[in-house]
């Protein structure tokens, strides 16, 4: 009968852990209060705007650790927002030089969808970096994914990945 117990907790341990997959973080202890600002995620998922859907759960998740980044200005070619993200990436870093910040916090989005199948649950990847702009060390990086339940949404679940991954992040 115990042993039957024990098999059953060491199943739900292992379904429960199967869900998700996180790197340890890495990087050094970083000034709350220095200037932060925030850059685009670069989106390498199939999903349209993932990279900017991402941008606004991290902006209020890094609230909650008492983080306050400055969020990069909108770059426009001809009237129309820039769709490239590497430059909108680019020209976000020399804007982050120009104003002094001493941390930006940017990343990329790997995986932003919702599986197919019956259950069609939602499964999110992102990485994410904490970057010195006038030197362009990065001095911490982490990444993590998660698969939700059917019944989770995206939002919900990129904002459990977010909040693990900002959670890693040592701050003074």
């Amino acid at each position: 009968m115990l042993s039957i117990r024990c098999l059953a907790l060491v199943a739900v341990a292992l379904l429960a852990t199967g869900c998700s997959s996180f790197t340890r973080e890495s990087g050094e202890t970083l000034p709350r209060d220095a200037q932060w600002g925030l850059l685009p995620l670069i989106n390498f998922s199939q999903a349209p705007q993932a990279g900017e859907r991402s941008e606004q759960i991290l902006l209020s998740v890094l609230a909650e650790e008492g983080l306050r980044p400055r969020m990069y200005p909108v770059v426009t070619q001809s009237e129309m927002p820039l769709l490239d993200d590497r430059e909108r990436f680019n020209q976000a870093l020399e804007w982050a030089r120009q104003e002094n910040l001493d941390y930006v916090v940017s990343g990329s989005v790997e995986e932003w969808q919702y599986k197919s199948g019956l259950d069609g649950e939602p499964a999110v990847g992102i990485s994410l970096q904490v970057i010195e702009p006038n030197t362009g060390r990065v001095v911490w990086s982490n990444s993590g994914a998660r698969a939700g339940w059917s019944r989770e949404s995206l939002a919900g679940t990129a904002q459990k990945v977010l909040r693990k991954l900002v959670g890693d992040l040592t701050l003074e």
